[in-house]
């Protein structure tokens, strides 16, 4: 069993919930709950209030308009909205070609396999050896019936930012839509979201201290005033334009909102906390020698992937368990012990791949005992008590 000890490192998988976020969503449970969709009286209005000011709360981190956010269950369900809800406008144009690449998310990759079953002709372009789609390679696969570009912001196992600046600039002369899964960056790297050239950005409350169950999809308006053709994929109620149906849950919003009020608020502070714990753990590490899985100097300050050579990501985890939690890759997909789809598009050998382990904090994270984690790594005790074969 896990220690009191324990420091939690899979922030990337959800962070823990600020206590200024807690109080906002136990505020509208308690004293200021409502349904927001109430006109006829004042706690409904109340309620109305609180949902479009956590709407603007969000706009702001993109400088994006109130009417341009749609709040959802999360970027899974964003992702979905955005690519499955342009197939109507793609088949009324005759464009059905989406262009993405091979190191998406699952909530991305599988509702581009559903558009492929109903006929779109999808492309996804292979990273570099270092995490990243270069953007020239992304913009030769648009053709003149390309409908969408979808490319994440940051990715979820390595860490590695992607150039999405670049690619906007390269998508100036072209009218596909541009979408963005921000679930990594968005209250963290502020300036490349406020693009323009950006029509879509999915977003995730739980990975910027809100709860999980909340999130949203930014549909910015073009300069012609029009925002992109979305589609609902579910129907009855209205709410959000009828967009995405159903009562609003409004102590989670009222959460995302406060806490994309302060990731954006403490948005330097929060950087330079993660960065300097960064450079703590690969000067404890250092002396381990391990592999780092991604372009270093492009990864996101709070994400590290790393193999450490000859030791399976099993036996890292079980030898630091009641030291650190940590991830061998996305929690999404943690049930299936197959190889990573990130890693193996990355061209790592199975080796390195099946080593590989994800440390990822926040701003909120202690301290970690780093001397006990090399003893452990290195002396081949566990975190269960009983030694491990040392390589």
């Amino acid at each position: 069993m896990q220690g009191d000890m324990t420091v939690y490192l899979d922030c990337a998988a959800t962070t823990p919930l600020d206590p200024r976020v807690t109080d906002e969503v136990l505020r509208h449970m308690g004293p200021d709950f409502a349904n927001a969709g109430s006109r006829t009286h004042d706690f409904g209005q109340r309620a109305r209030r609180a949902v479009e000011a956590a709407r603007d709360r969000v706009a702001a981190v993109v400088a994006a308009n109130r009417g341009d956010v749609y709040f959802t269950s999360g970027a899974t369900e964003s992702n979905n909205l955005a690519l499955l809800g342009l197939e109507p406008e793609g088949r009324r144009t005759n464009r059905r070609h989406v262009v993405s690449t091979r190191i998406e998310h699952n909530a991305v990759l599988e509702p581009l396999e559903e558009l492929r079953r109903r006929g779109f002709d999808v492309t996804l372009v292979p990273p570099t050896a270092g995490g990243f789609v270069d953007p020239a390679a992304l913009r030769a696969a648009c053709r003149d019936d390309t409908l969408l570009v979808s490319v994440m912001h940051v990715n979820n196992e390595t860490g590695v930012i992607q150039p999405i600046d670049e690619i906007a600039a390269r998508l100036v002369d072209h009218p596909a839509y541009f979408h963005t899964d921000a679930a990594q960056s968005f209250g963290k790297l502020i300036a490349p979201l406020r693009n323009p050239r950006l029509d879509l950005i999915s977003i995730s409350g739980h990975k910027i201290h809100a709860p999980a169950g909340i999130g949203a999809l930014i549909a910015r308006r073009r300069q012609n005033g029009a925002r992109p053709p979305l589609a609902p994929l579910t129907f009855g109620g209205g709410q959000e334009r009828g967009l995405r149906p159903g009562t609003l849950p409004l102590p989670l919003i009222a959460g995302l909102g406060k806490a994309a009020e302060l990731a954006l608020a403490e948005s330097d502070q929060r950087a330079a906390a993660n960065q300097a714990f960064r450079h703590r753990l690969l000067t404890a590490l250092a002396p381990l020698n391990p592999q780092f899985n991604g372009d270093q100097s492009r990864t996101i300050p709070n994400i590290i992937n790393l193999s450490f050579p000859n030791v399976d990501a099993e036996e890292v985890m079980e030898s630091l368990a009641d030291l650190i939690a940590i991830s061998n890759g996305s929690a999404c997909t943690s049930q299936s012990l197959t190889c990573s789809h990130v890693l193996t598009a990355m061209h790592f050998p199975p080796p390195r791949a099946d080593g590989a382990v994800r440390l990822s904090w926040c701003s909120l994270t202690p301290e970690v005992d780093w001397e006990q984690v090399v003893i452990r790594l290195t002396t081949g005790a566990t975190g269960r008590g009983t030694p491990r074969p040392v390589p």
